[in-house]
């Protein structure tokens, strides 16, 4: 008798087939008529740090910007409420920060501090934005290779198309809704598939091993048992993430609210592709014992004579 619940999770399998298909058009619609919004890590532009007294207002900042002429300025504070950073897009200009400061300076009764005026080239954002590409693409082949190693080639493309699903509706949601895309989000996507990937992990082994054990009973079952079985574990373990993403997205500040939102949505839909998307190809695949089954030992004759 077992001592948990089964699910019928491949059941409405089709249903969660036609939904990630919609998630993944939407996406790949954003992408193609939105485009991302690289941030200033990647299209280069300059960058003026501020020191203030006391907490600043960044809205008032923002607007003072906007009253000189600064229409694209990124403000955010930078540690602590008294550090700004400011990205504008603008070329090289070694007095920028001056200018910024005059700007912020004038109707302020505290003494700012100009801290730092740096410029990012096109050409490093361009060789950061294709270095990260690649290595995105580079970690999706190494994880096909071990997956296949470790478990089974369609335990493989199954992996693979559920952190290509995740990576894409990711990319998808910043560009649906226009935000910034910077190094803290390509870190924050990374760490989306190290943690889808050790979710579909332990489901794939939890399946192996049932597909081993379980001899009468169906794929559909084996799979809605296996499910079932690591349930709890992908449960708890997405809520407690959940949990910290939530605070710093609401208390990080604006530094790390792009890395922040890109985890929510990354666990969100890894937690799902974990159980419907890698399951499903499977399912699609015929995964069957005679895939997972280890190979039967010959029994040796023992020769009883003298």
């Amino acid at each position: 008798m077992s001592t948990y619940k089964i699910y019928n999770f491949m059941g409405p399998r089709k249903i969660a087939a036609m939904f990630s298909v919609v998630l993944l058009v939407i996406s790949i619609g954003a992408l193609s008529v939105n485009g991302l919004k690289f941030g200033l890590d990647f299209t280069g532009g300059s960058l003026v740090e501020i020191g203030y007294e006391q907490s600043a207002d960044l809205n008032k900042i923002r607007d003072q910007l906007k009253g000189v002429g600064y229409e694209d300025a990124v403000v955010q504070t930078f540690g602590s409420p008294t550090d700004i950073l400011i990205r504008l897009g603008q070329d090289h200009d070694p007095k920028l920060g001056d200018k910024v400061l005059s700007a912020l300076q004038s109707g302020e009764t505290q003494v700012l501090t100009l801290r730092r005026n740096e410029f990012v080239g096109a050409q490093v954002g361009e060789e950061l934005r294709e270095q990260g590409g690649l290595g995105m693409l580079l970690a999706l082949f190494m994880i096909m290779v071990y997956v296949a190693f470790r478990f089974q080639v369609k335990f493989s493309l199954g992996a693979v198309a559920a952190l290509a699903h995740d990576v894409l509706i990711v990319l998808g949601f910043f560009a649906l809704f226009k935000i910034d895309f910077d190094l803290t989000v390509l870190a924050a996507i990374l760490a989306v598939i190290g943690y889808s990937l050790n979710d579909t992990i332990v489901v794939s082994d939890r399946i192996r091993e049932n597909f081993r054990k379980m001899r009468k009973d169906g794929s559909t079952e084996i799979m809605n048992a296996s499910l079932s079985q690591t349930l709890g574990r992908t449960m708890v373990t997405s809520l407690t993430t959940l949990l910290v993403l939530v605070a710093l997205a609401v208390f990080g500040g604006e530094m790390i609210h792009g890395f922040a939102i890109a985890l929510l949505v990354g666990v969100f839909v890894g937690t799902y592709s974990s159980i419907y998307v890698a399951a499903n190809v499977l399912m699609a695949m015929n995964i069957c014992k005679e895939d997972l089954m280890p190979p039967e030992e010959k029994e040796q004759e023992v020769d009883d004579r003298p």
